[in-house]
C-alpha cells in the first residue's frame, strides 16, 4: 500500500475514533451517567434519639433535622431513603459509602472534615449542663472537675470533656435517653451535650433535671455528605440557601423551637 493509501486510512480512522468519541458522550448523558449528575435517590442516615431533631414519635420519624432534609430534597429534586444507626456509626457509614448523605446534629470539626464533607453550617448550637433539680452543688463547668459526667458516644462533647475538664469521667452512652437517666438516678452527676437537646428534654420531662451555668464551645451543625460528591454538596447548598430566602427554614425551625429570638 503507497504512502497516500496509509494517509488517507489513517485519517478515516481517526474521523471514526472522534464519531465514537461524540456518541458515546451523548449516550451516557441520556442515559443519566453524565459527569456532575445528580442521582434520582440518595441514602440519608440518622441517629433518631436526638430530641427534637430527630426521634420516633407514634411510629413515624419526626423533627427538625427530619423535615429540614425532606424540604432539601424536594428542592433539589431528588428523593431520600431515610435509615437510622446509632451515631457513632454515622462517619463510618459515610466513609465506607453505606450512606450518601447524613443529618443528626452533627457538629462541623476540622477532624470530621478530613473523613467526609459538610454542607454550609444549618444551626448554630453549643454545650449545655444539666443537673438533677436537688443539686445546688454544680453551678458552672469549673464545678464538673473530678465529676462522673454523661454524655453521647461519640459526640463533640465527650472529646470537650476529656479535653477541659480535669480528672473528669466522660461516661459515654450510645442512647440519649440512658445519659439523662444516668444524672436522675445519681450514677452520673451532670450531663454535657447540645443545649437545644437538654433543654428540650428537661422542657417535656418534668422537675428531675435542671439547666445549670453557661452555654460552652459554641458549634455549627452542618449536613455530611460522604466525599467524592461535590455536586451533591453544590445542590444541598444551594437548596439550603432558597430555603432561607423563602422562608421555609424559618417555618420548620419555628415549628420545632418556637419563633427565633435575635
Amino acid at each position: 500500500m503507497n504512502k497516500h493509501k496509509w494517509k488517507l486510512l489513517s485519517i478515516l480512522i481517526l474521523i471514526g475514533l472522534v464519531l465514537a468519541g461524540c456518541g458515546s458522550s451523548e449516550g451516557d448523558a441520556e442515559n443519566g451517567n453524565s459527569e456532575g449528575e445528580l442521582k434520582d435517590t440518595y441514602t440519608v442516615a440518622s441517629d433518631t434519639s436526638f430530641v427534637p431533631f430527630e426521634f420516633k414519635e407514634d411510629g413515624e420519624y419526626v423533627g427538625f433535622d427530619i423535615d429540614l432534609i425532606h424540604a432539601i430534597a424536594d428542592e433539589a429534586g431528588f428523593e431520600i431513603e431515610l435509615e437510622t444507626t446509632n451515631f457513632d456509626g454515622i462517619i463510618p457509614g459515610l466513609q465506607t459509602g453505606s450512606f450518601d448523605i447524613a443529618i443528626a446534629g452533627i457538629s462541623i470539626t476540622e477532624e470530621r472534615k478530613q473523613k467526609i464533607d459538610y454542607s454550609e453550617p444549618y444551626y448554630e448550637s453549643g454545650l449545655a449542663i444539666g443537673v438533677r433539680s436537688d443539686n445546688d452543688s454544680v453551678k458552672g463547668i469549673e464545678d464538673l472537675e473530678g465529676k462522673t459526667i454523661a454524655t453521647r458516644l461519640g459526640s463533640t462533647s465527650a472529646s470537650y470533656i476529656d479535653e477541659n475538664i480535669e480528672n473528669a469521667e466522660a461516661s459515654q452512652f450510645e442512647q440519649l435517653d440512658q445519659a439523662y437517666l444516668a444524672v436522675e438516678n445519681g450514677s452520673a452527676d451532670a450531663i454535657l451535650y447540645d443545649a437545644p437537646n437538654v433543654n428540650y428534654y428537661i422542657q417535656t420531662n418534668g422537675d428531675n433535671l435542671k439547666v445549670v451555668g453557661d452555654l460552652y464551645q459554641a458549634e455549627d451543625y452542618g449536613i455530611a455528605i460522604s466525599k467524592g460528591q461535590e455536586e451533591l454538596v453544590t445542590a444541598i447548598n444551594d437548596a439550603l440557601a432558597t430555603l432561607k430566602e423563602n422562608g421555609k427554614y424559618d417555618e420548620i425551625y419555628e415549628k420545632w423551637f418556637g419563633k427565633k429570638t435575635e
